[in-house]
């Protein structure tokens, strides 16, 4: 594994020259200078300080460093700036941005983005362990913190999918001896963990043993004694609260409540108010972004757009920021190294103007200016991904209009199909009915009624399967399909569709270019984006990604869907662990009791 760029020495070894430069025996490799010091620690900003930094760590703030400025030393003026701690992400996929770590890494670090909690959960089910590995050793390479949570539950529900590969209680311990590994992925799998599954229980001890973090996962709106059951197998935080009482229910039960502001998850807003009107203890409380694509990040932000808009929901600046620095930090054990603007953490450093609008001006990680005005100046280096991670879409035949047929009951003139309805801005769907016309035997979608197919296409042995559906909710007209290889979290190959054609025509495109999403409207293709690393990442940088994704969201207007970002939500109608009904390689999944469902009533 090539190392990173930005080699940091750890605490115990910095510790002499530190302690030297503080007592001014020592010059600093860098001081800034005449900055307001914003101390997470104790919720206050304190006017005319400066930060000394040696080996990427910082060896003194104080209302002056001179005498730690040698002839050496690079002098930064922060001019009355606020210096603020480097932003940490406490739960992300990286996967979900359609880049590779690196690039993800060239895409936030302009935005404050200096530390990132990772569950490559994504390329587990398409590569298994190696791919966790590979993603693992790009992340060790680049010059932020990203930490790698080892993902828990490939499948994430055991029985109603097939993934490519499936994660081990092994796999787990062994991945905890990785140098990057900071605790288990997110435990989607609760069912499994409140039934007492073996595997679960084995996974969720040794990273208890291990002394790391567990990730936790409760997509369910029951706070009784599932919950409880939930809580008692150790995980520590939980990201899927979309209410008030989810919010309450977690730091009361010793959990830390992640808000999440993604490109499609806005659960911010509606769990803040735990702080802002119920007077919780916000050191429980995290930001997150959970799923960010390429778009957000390069035409919104990352972590200070998380920040900004909890600001805008009433949060007092200074909590936002610990909520994204300090208490990320503590619950993941490094409070110790980073997450705050003190004497011996990495020296990741902020400077902007305003507290409230966040513009991030300068960007300083382990002591290093890696960014100026939205400007990256630092290489973010890649890993050599190998052919195997780049040949994962595999259907095994071309595939027809007929594949995406759906046959009536015999003799029936009108269906009561089950449909996954699509709920905007929530990861959520609600399970639906519609009444539908049957011609020649086939059961219909219906514009009138905003109801068309979907299809789960099996993509990693190659069987040829098709699963057929309903979907509403994306509004979509005409004919024309949209297909994609991202289809957490097994990750076969979503088509949603108003004509089979265009349906057949969208998968077999996706089989040509090895993964990606590619949108069809009257028989051609308007928009494509190539994710050739495991059909869920593009190594090229983040703007060009950005700008295909950009064409898919106004090919996907084009074809009708009016919904916030509804390319995320696509991407989720397989996710077999949230309410209420969803579709994996085996069938449609009533979420609601863990069990497959038929099409029709």
């Amino acid at each position: 594994m090539e190392q990173s760029n930005f080699p940091l020495k750890s605490w115990a070894d910095a510790a002499p020259r530190l302690i030297a430069i503080a007592a001014g025996r020592e010059a600093a490799d860098l001081v800034v200078r005449g900055g307001q010091w914003v101390n997470v620690h104790s919720r206050e900003v304190l006017p005319g300080h400066d930060i000394a930094v040696a080996d990427g760590r910082i060896a003194y703030v104080g209302p002056d460093a001179s005498h730690c400025i040698g002839p050496e030393t690079e002098v930064i003026e922060a001019e009355g700036r606020f210096m603020i701690p480097g932003l940490c992400d406490g739960h992300m996929h990286i996967e979900s941005g359609m880049l590779t770590p690196a690039e993800f890494a060239a895409a936030v670090i302009p935005h404050g983005t200096t530390t990132m909690f990772t569950d490559p959960h994504e390329i587990a089910n398409v590569l298994g362990l190696a791919g966790v590995r590979m993603m693992h050793d790009e992340a060790q390479m680049q010059p932020v913190n990203i930490f790698t949570q080892m993902p828990s539950c490939a499948p994430s529900a055991p029985g109603l999918e097939t993934t490519g590969y499936e994660i081990t209680a092994d796999d787990v311990a062994e991945a905890m001896q990785w140098p990057g590994i900071i605790g288990l992925g997110e435990m989607m799998n609760f069912p499994g963990v409140i039934a007492g599954d073996r595997k679960m229980l084995s996974e969720l001890s040794v990273t208890q043993r291990a002394g790391k973090t567990i990730g936790g996962h409760y997509a369910s709106p029951d706070l009784g004694n599932a919950f409880s059951a939930y809580v008692a197998g150790g995980a520590a935080d939980d990201h899927e609260g979309t209410s008030e009482a989810d919010a309450i229910a977690r730091v009361r039960q010793g959990m830390r409540a992640m808000l999440r502001l993604g490109s499609a998850w806005y659960d911010v807003e509606s769990q803040i108010t735990a702080i802002t009107q119920k007077g919780l203890d916000p050191r429980n409380f995290i930001l997150c972004t959970d799923d960010c694509h390429s778009g957000t990040l390069v035409n919104e932000g990352h972590m200070n757009r998380v920040v900004r808009h909890a600001i805008a929901c009433g949060c007092d600046p200074l909590i936002a920021l610990q909520m994204a620095t300090i208490n990320t930090a503590t619950h993941f054990g490094l409070e110790r190294d980073l997450g705050s603007l003190t004497p011996g953490r990495r020296a990741d450093i902020i400077l902007t103007s305003d507290l409230a609008k966040l513009p991030i001006e300068r960007v300083i990680a382990r002591g290093r200016t890696v960014a100026m005005d939205g400007k990256l100046l630092v290489e973010c280096p890649h890993y050599d991904w190998p052919e195997e991670a780049r040949a994962t879409v595999r259907l095994g035949k071309a595939l027809e209009a007929a594949d995406f047929a759906i046959a009536a009951p015999e003799g029936a003139n009108t269906v009561t199909a089950k449909v996954i309805g699509v709920v905007e801005n929530q990861a959520p769907t609600r399970a639906l009915t519609a009444e539908l016309a049957v011609v020649d035997g086939f059961a219909q979608p219906d514009e009138g009624k905003g109801v068309a197919q979907i299809a789960l296409v099996e993509r990693h042995r190659g069987t040829g399967k098709v699963v057929n559906g309903f979907v509403s909710g994306f509004g979509y007209t005409g004919r024309m399909a949209i297909g994609s290889t991202v289809a957490h979290d097994s990750h076969h190959m979503i088509v949603v569709g108003t004509d089979p054609e265009m349906m057949a025509a969208a998968a077999n495109r996706l089989g040509e270019i090895g993964g990606g999403i590619t949108v069809w409207k009257d028989g051609e293709e308007i928009a494509q984006v190539p994710l050739p690393i495991a059909g869920l990442m593009s190594d090229s940088p983040a703007v060009e990604v950005a700008a295909k994704a950009d064409q898919m969201v106004a090919a996907m207007a084009t074809c009708g869907c009016t919904l916030n970002n509804a390319y995320m939500q696509h991407s989720l109608l397989a996710l077999v662990v949230i309410p209420e009904l969803r579709i994996s390689d085996l069938g449609l999944v009533d979420v609601t009791k863990f069990e497959l469902t038929g099409l029709f009533e």
